[in-house]
């Protein structure tokens, strides 16, 4: 090779080697080159989605023993059937399964590189759905969205609203193991104008005042359906409602705000970047929302007999959770019906509200539970 030709050499390709020498250690010259250099970005704005266009969301994740016990560890979710095999067992599971809230983590955290890792607002969620058969470690989760609503934000310009309904799916049989509905604020690539008047396309108006509250509580007497059934008796008919509070909490730290998302493939920044989130309303990075519900409903589970998860809908999520802040909740039973799937339960729905330590809602939602009944 000549002198001449150094510097200039092609491999066949079209690539050239050997640039000119640039000092990227020096900071004047490595800060002039962040300014000129483009950034590539992760994630997608409103306009990428289309309704009826379905994601598969890639990577999958293998659900794992320590994937489930860490989850349900750092968020109090204590019940044997989950951690060991005779009380497996005794519920009729071959080996303690995969909790649900790590499942529907799980399958969250998979869709966030392609949905919403942008940024905006997760508005809610319902139709959260299980199948009967229990999941166990080491199924290969596979994860699908369809988009099924957009809708432009004519209070935020900046934004759209977009609605994903997603399947978790065993990647070796096709079985759904996981199902739901979200949706969430994502930002536009062209801010459209605003009309200012505060409402949201397709939205409800403000609703009236709520009605007064019941001049009675009533809680249940212990955990088994039972107790919850003869808690809505003594209610009914009274100016009375069953509801209490939980008294644990957790306090959110490193490990459940970003390490937690994290395990799930959940690759938004708004819970492991402190830098991109300092100037955000929170000052700094929060909780992952699915670990907030969870937390709120682990603090639930320890105050009655949980046999099985069958549901959730109606699921919302009304303000931050940074990393400081201590999560708490609060029940309220809807209904109780003996038409369980298993002899051994009744059929609970529930109202979850999570809180934090100024006592301000962070969480709600409705859910179904199959509860334990007394032996007899």
């Amino acid at each position: 090779m000549t002198r001449e030709s150094r510097g200039n050499s092609d491999d066949g390709s079209g690539a050239r080697s050997d640039p000119q020498p640039i000092d990227l250690t020096d900071p004047d010259t490595f800060a002039r080159a962040l300014e000129q250099v483009e950034t590539r970005e992760k994630g997608n704005c409103f306009e990428d989605f289309a309704e009826g266009n379905v994601v598969e969301h890639d990577p999958g994740l293998t659900l794992t023993r320590w994937g489930n016990e860490s989850w349900m560890s750092q968020t109090l979710n204590h019940d044997p059937a989950y951690w060991r095999t005779d009380a497996a067992e005794a519920r009729g599971y071959e080996e303690p399964p995969i909790h649900p809230d790590y499942l529907t983590a799980a399958t969250l955290g998979i869709t966030v590189e392609d949905l919403s890792e942008k940024g905006g607002y997760f508005l809610g969620r319902t139709d959260v759905r299980f199948p009967e058969t229990p999941v166990y470690a080491g199924t290969e989760l596979h994860v699908e969205s369809e988009v099924v609503d957009r809708a432009t934000s004519s209070s935020r310009p900046k934004y759209g609203i977009v609605s994903w309904r997603t399947r978790g799916t065993d990647a070796e049989t096709g079985d759904v193991l996981c199902s739901y509905e979200r949706t969430n604020m994502i930002p536009r690539r062209d801010p459209v104008a605003a009309d200012g008047n505060g409402e949201e396309t397709g939205g409800s108006a403000a609703a009236d005042d709520e009605p007064a509250l019941p001049a009675k509580f009533v809680a249940p007497d212990g955990g088994y359906f039972e107790d919850f059934v003869d808690a809505l008796e003594r209610a009914d008919g009274r100016d009375a409602a069953v509801a209490y509070r939980h008294e644990r909490g957790r306090t959110q730290d490193d490990v459940t705000v970003a390490s937690l998302p994290l395990a799930t493939l959940n690759t938004a920044k708004q819970h492991h970047n402190v830098d991109v989130m300092a100037d955000s309303p929170s000052g700094g990075i929060v909780t992952y929302g699915d670990v907030t519900r969870s937390t709120a409903l682990g603090h639930a589970r320890s105050d009655e007999r949980t046999w099985r998860e069958v549901s959730f809908d109606d699921e919302s999520f009304h303000t931050f959770v940074a990393v400081g802040d201590t999560v708490y909740a609060f029940t309220r039973v809807l209904s109780a019906t003996d038409d369980a799937g298993s002899d051994e339960a009744g059929t609970v729905r529930f109202e979850h509200v999570a809180f934090n330590q100024d006592d301000e809602p962070v969480y709600s939602g409705t859910r179904t539970a199959e509860i334990r009944k007394r032996s007899r």
